[in-house]
């Protein structure tokens, strides 16, 4: 009995070590083939080929993939709640800038320069019945023509057919107040979900060249095609671009790129309608007259000196005899002599679009000193770079890379992501680099502009840890031509990267260069504003260093 006893435990002993062993074996099985499944269904966008045009790395821990996807997918899901989906049956359930009240809260007189002015707006639809919810795309106005004088105003939505909109009143005189109403909630719900919907939109063609022969192929991207790809990975920031191979090249001989629209909408017709000019940037106040601003002798507090890591409020600013004037800084006009002497010494590196290059092309005019230097590269989206050897300066502009989106071939030799550019370069306090995008990016499903966002934000970290007093400059986006392709490249798309830029930015140690802020003041309307407006952006960038 006392034998069978032994066997009886020994049995169990044994049973019970088999079992541990069968669950050890299928839990590390099973935790293998997890991570393998979360790793592809995060990378499945970018990263599926070996062939990649940087240099090979160590693998990449789950961690920092899962992050990034991570935030994207947070503000996609607020920016979703932000604009979620409106009824859209006829134009007539549509917002009317006619049938719309705009009512001054607590009118005066005469106002106080320094005041704040509220208008309460109550949206209505075509047929006169108030609107139950909010979305509307509203810019928000004030202006003095004779004084050469204007600010943007606040707008606050409650979601509920009302908004307040909220001017300063930052300068006397007769001042005149504007809204537009950009396009209906139903016009904005549209335009968000389709831009979500595909990549196609636009065409990318690129150019492989072998010895005196070359051919043009098909790239994106995303590329729905069962040819053979050519892939540019970078897989540390998870970005992805792909070309059909041509035959007998290899994927390495991509020298060039061009794009054009493709004839593809993914608005119905009925929503189109909405985009027409006529019902684009409608005045909702047209029988608001001016108002008198009075100085009052209120005296204005001195705020300290502008410098990077202030987060400008909105409006930050207001343009009075054509200057832009700071409200939440010092800002010192400068002129020729200062701003020789404020880039004496100074590398300075633009990294972005066309709204950048306007400053290397404006800052020749001012500071005569500075030449272009010969880069024998051809075409206007080459790299720039401007040279004063007696002083030691020395501003290079460079474009950004995938999504670029032009009728002109441009070169890929020399062209990288912002993030990569920034990694090359080790920083000191009399370096300065200044970073914009997104008017290219606008064509595009949104998860594209937040990866690249959030790409340059690591890149800015990894900057500041070797060298914290490299000085780093954001400016933001520029309103442009209110009645182009609205679905492609509208000003609601731009906002929409405006507020994330800001969100994803805000609490790094850089200086905010609020475009969109001032390019309404100016109400300049235009990708490419005139002289002034690019003069004044420029110096509030020379505060920022000096």
């Amino acid at each position: 009995m006392k034998i069978s006893m032994i066997n009886y435990k020994s049995l169990w002993a044994l049973l019970f070590i088999l079992a541990s062993w069968i669950a050890f074996t299928v839990f590390q099985n099973s935790t293998k083939l997890w991570s393998t499944l979360n790793l592809s269904i995060s990378i499945h966008y970018w990263n599926n080929s070996t062939k990649s045009v940087f240099p090979k790395t160590s693998p990449i821990p789950l961690k920092s993939l899962t992050e990034t996807e991570l935030r994207i997918k947070e503000i996609i899901e607020k920016l979703d709640q932000q604009i979620p989906p409106r009824p859209f049956t006829h134009v007539n359930t549509t917002t009317s800038a006619t049938h719309s009240i705009a009512t001054i809260l607590n009118p005066q007189d005469t106002y106080c320069r320094g005041d704040q002015l509220d208008i309460l707006l109550e949206v209505r639809d075509h047929l006169g019945h108030r609107k139950q919810y909010g979305g509307d795309f509203l810019r928000a106005r004030m202006s003095s023509p004779a004084l050469m004088a204007g600010a943007s105003g606040k707008v606050t939505d409650f979601n509920n057919g009302t908004y307040l909109v909220s001017f300063t009143l930052f300068w006397e005189g007769q001042v005149s107040l504007s809204l537009l109403l950009i396009h209906p909630s139903e016009g904005a719900s549209a335009l968000w979900r389709a831009r979500n919907q595909g990549y196609n939109k636009i065409i990318f063609k690129g150019k492989f060249v072998n010895g005196t022969s070359h051919v043009f192929t098909e790239c994106g991207l995303t590329l729905n095609s069962s040819a053979e790809l050519c892939e540019y990975l970078d897989n540390r920031d998870q970005e992805a671009f792909y070309c059909v191979k041509p035959q007998h090249m290899p994927c390495e001989a991509l020298t060039h790129m061009t794009t054009r629209n493709r004839e593809i909408s993914y608005l119905t017709d009925k929503e189109k309608s909405l985009f027409h000019r006529s019902k684009v940037g409608v005045e909702m106040m047209k029988d608001q007259k001016h108002i008198d601003v009075a100085n009052c002798n209120k005296s204005e507090k001195i705020e300290e000196k502008c410098q990077v890591g202030m987060k400008p409020p909105v409006p930050g600013g207001y343009t009075l005899q054509g200057k832009w004037i700071t409200t939440f800084c010092n800002q010192v006009q400068l002129d020729t002599i200062k701003i020789n002497g404020c880039l004496k010494g100074k590398l300075i590196y633009l990294l972005g679009d066309s709204t950048l290059r306007q400053w290397i092309y404006y800052l020749p005019k001012v500071v005569k000193t500075l030449k272009f230097f010969d880069l024998h590269e051809t075409g206007i989206f080459k790299k720039h770079l401007l040279l004063d050897a007696e002083r030691h300066t020395q501003i290079q502009w460079k474009k950004h890379n995938y999504p670029f989106v032009t009728l002109q071939l441009y070169s890929l030799i020399d062209h990288d992501y912002i993030p990569r550019e920034i990694d090359r370069l080790s920083g000191d306090k009399n370096t300065a680099i200044v970073i914009t995008f997104g008017q290219h990016f606008r064509p595009f499903p949104i998860d594209v502009f937040i990866r690249r966002a959030i790409g340059v934000r690591k890149a800015i970290e990894r900057l500041f840890l070797r060298s914290p007093t490299t000085k780093v400059i954001i400016k933001t986006e520029n309103i442009r031509e209110m009645h182009i392709d609205t679905e492609r490249l509208g000003d609601f798309h731009g906002y929409i990267q405006y507020l994330i830029t800001k969100d994803i930015f805000k609490d790094l140690n850089v200086g905010i260069i609020d475009a969109w802020d001032m390019t309404i003041a100016y109400d300049t309307n235009t990708i490419h504003p005139p002289d002034h407006v690019i003069g004044n952006q420029i110096n509030m960038f020379l505060n920022y260093i000096c």
